[in-house]
């Protein structure tokens, strides 16, 4: 909790990526104060607020290694001890990934928290959008959040102090979701439909994640409204991209699919010392070829590796399978100068694939340290997976016909043939249509989770445990106690 307070006082003074630190001006003179006197001051926070998005690496590999799609892979197993250890189930209360999780999370609900604490200070042309977007974040923070760690203490529109942090207690969980469900709701009611500036929140990224907070909830009535909502009025214009094969390439970044998107640039902004502090995408790099030397492809740390079982659940036909997961054999086996392409297996694992929609290719390097400035953005919430969550909660809400109609449309984009079932077995396809569809895109633990197929799923799963993640130990510590344990930890 101490780091609680500290982001929170971080939230103070640093109001952009760490990078930019020093372009403060005039120095030593802004602090909680004398800030927010301008419009400029509000904008800055709310960059401030934006930046912790950029950790969303975690997520990727974390809600990929804790499922069956992926194994942790790596140099060594100790090479990022707790994705190992998320890996075989084995993981605890002192895991760095997990406390990073927490962390970064809640220094983004204090940044969104500093500007919602000064919202009267002043009133300027375009204010409401600027707290429409900050309640956004706060939502998207909090629901991070809720999903690892079930009951989490609920902070809205205040810095605590040290005695207030340390006296804090988990808000139940169903508490947190109303949050939630609020603030997405008072973002939907004023954001546009598109913004001119790439990457700014819109009103269809908070419906999106709306619909997806109600499904995560089993609210399948009200998760089938929003979405419907959200497809039907469509003002935004989102639709599949054509091209499934190419639609993770650099050059189709921004396209017509892209709902809530985190943006990256190629810039280095950090190092290994500081990931929170990166401008590019850290998780392309460490998912690349370790030691490769060939086309098409750079080298990387060969982090998160699809498994055999994950490539053997498509149909050989499915396009999306060769684009979800690199066969590296194949592909070398298949080059004209195969016999010079040469890579290295990692200790850490190696099953013979690769994660090809977040991987590191020659043409789309950031500088200087390309394994940590991709310019790849992290698409979190794509329109297919609109689709799928509408199909999802249409059958769950007894309406079959418009399941199938979303279902249909996401196998139609990529040429397979369309489904006919109805009841159960249309329930279970919709499932395995959200599997060969975002794989390696970070859904998979979670989307078993919440369907109660973890168990029977992903080995070394305990039932009544695994569903959540256990409290970084040094939180509680730092607590005196007033954190229980999730339970089984």
């Amino acid at each position: 909790m101490r780091n609680i307070y500290i982001a929170i006082i971080l939230a103070m003074g640093i109001l952009s990526s760490c990078d930019q630190l020093l372009d403060i001006e005039p120095e030593f003179t802004q602090d909680a104060e004398n800030f927010f006197n301008t419009p400029q001051d509000y904008e800055r926070a709310l960059v401030g607020a934006y930046d912790l998005m950029q950790t969303s690496y975690l997520s990727i590999w974390i809600g990929e290694i804790a499922s069956d799609n992926a194994i942790a892979g790596g140099e060594s197993v100790n090479d990022s001890r707790g994705l190992h250890e998320i890996d075989n189930m084995t993981h605890g209360g002192v895991n760095t990934e997990l406390r990073d999780i927490m962390r970064f999370n809640y220094a983004g609900i204090a940044r969104a928290n500093y500007i919602f604490e000064h919202r009267d200070n002043l009133d300027f042309p375009g204010k409401d959008q600027i707290m429409a977007e900050a309640s956004f974040l706060r939502a998207y923070y909090h629901f991070v959040l809720v999903s690892y760690f079930g009951d989490i203490p609920l902070v809205v529109d205040k810095r605590l102090s040290i005695s207030e942090v340390t006296a804090s207690v988990r808000t139940p969980k169903i508490q947190v979701y109303n949050q939630i469900e609020t603030d997405l709701r008072n973002a939907i009611n004023v954001l546009p439909w598109t913004n001119p500036e790439t990457g700014r929140i819109t009103k269809g990224a908070a419906q999106a994640l709306l619909g997806k907070v109600l499904l995560y909830q089993n609210k399948y009535s009200e998760a089938a409204q929003v979405l419907d909502e959200l497809i039907s009025t469509n003002q935004a214009g989102y639709a599949l991209f054509p091209d499934y094969a190419t639609m993770f390439y650099l050059i189709n970044e921004n396209s017509s699919e892209d709902v809530f998107t985190i943006q990256y640039s190629g810039l280095q902004g950090g190092d290994y010392a500081c990931f929170v502090c990166l401008q590019g995408n850290p998780a392309v790099g460490f998912h690349g070829i370790r030691l490769y030397n060939g086309p098409f492809y750079g080298d990387g740390n060969s982090y998160n590796l699809p498994t055999q079982n994950l490539y053997n659940a498509f149909d050989a036909n499915d396009p999306r399978r060769d684009a979800t997961l690199l066969d590296i054999d194949a592909f070398i086996a298949a080059q004209p100068n195969s016999g010079n392409i040469s890579y290295a297996v990692g200790g850490g694992g190696h099953t013979g694939y690769y994660n090809n929609k977040y991987i590191k290719r020659l043409n789309e390097r950031g500088l200087p340290d390309d394994d940590l400035t991709s310019p790849l953005n992290y698409r979190v919430i794509r329109f297919a997976d609109v689709l799928l969550m509408a199909a999802e909660s249409f059958q769950q809400s007894g309406n079959d016909e418009r399941a199938r109609v979303e279902l249909n449309k996401v196998r139609a984009r990529v040429g397979m043939p369309l489904i006919t079932s109805s009841g159960n077995q249309l329930l279970q396809d919709i499932y395995r249509e959200r599997r060969l569809e975002l794989s390696g895109e970070g859904y998979r633990f979670f989307d078993l989770v919440r369907t109660g197929r973890a168990a029977e799923s992903i080995e070394g799963f305990q039932a009544g445990k695994h569903e959540l993640f256990p409290i970084p130990q040094v939180e509680i510590d730092l607590t005196g106690g007033n954190w229980q344990q999730n339970p089984g930890y």
